[in-house]
């Protein structure tokens, strides 16, 4: 006869809890920030209680590094989705720029605890002991992209492509985490279809300027 599961549906039981309050405080942190964010909103949003958010994390600090942790592992896993070797490298470089940027779209909880950490001076990530396994695969794969762009006559030679990643990412992350101030400077809303494609556009122009021979 087998033993009843109930070690078992616990365990599941404490897993979704887990789960559902460290996808409630990813929301919190992104929208609070770190000062600004409340463990009773956390438990509420979590259909939980205070005591067990901080039973799972041990305290603020932990909940927040687990958080970061996170998002920058979904966008690691996405990242290694992309395959660049199925277009010519320019065509394939803009595919890439493309896939980052409507990641950032599609992901506003990613930019607003990376901000967050970075006004913490990445203080939480440098601790994490997950940090070696966040580390993104792409410049590797711009790496490749760069050396078959080169056999091609399609690239020049010499373009950094840890350099190259942060320029893709800049030109992405800069317009959406400040689109609510360039919309009211600029006296346009940055997010309107029109503007937001047309702005894609510029910045995969630029980027294929930056390395075409």
């Amino acid at each position: 006869m087998k033993p009843p599961a109930f070690g078992k549906t616990r365990v599941r039981d404490a897993e979704a809890t887990r789960a559902r309050i460290l996808k409630a405080a990813v929301r919190e942190f992104a929208r609070h920030g770190y000062a600004g964010a409340r463990g009773e909103r956390i438990a509420k949003t979590a259909r939980s209680s205070e005591r067990m958010v901080y039973y799972y994390f041990a305290n603020k600090e932990g909940l927040f590094r687990a958080a970061l942790e996170t998002v920058y592992a979904s966008l690691r896993d996405a990242e290694r989705t992309v395959h660049l070797d199925d277009e010519d490298p320019l065509a394939a470089l803009e595919s890439f720029c493309r896939f980052v940027w409507d990641y950032y779209l599609q992901h506003p909880e990613f930019i607003g605890l990376v901000n967050t950490e970075n006004l913490q001076q990445a203080r939480h990530l440098r601790r994490s002991p997950r940090l070696g396994e966040l580390v993104s695969p792409v410049v590797g794969l711009l790496a490749e992209l760069l050396e078959r762009g080169q056999r091609a006559g399609a690239m020049r030679p010499g373009v950094d492509p840890a350099q190259l990643y942060v320029s893709i990412a800049s030109l992405g992350y800069f317009y959406l985490s400040n689109q609510h101030t360039l919309s009211a400077v600029l006296g346009r809303d940055l997010l309107a279809p029109e503007h937001l494609q047309a702005h894609w556009r510029s910045a995969a122009d630029m980027i294929r300027r930056y390395v075409a021979v």
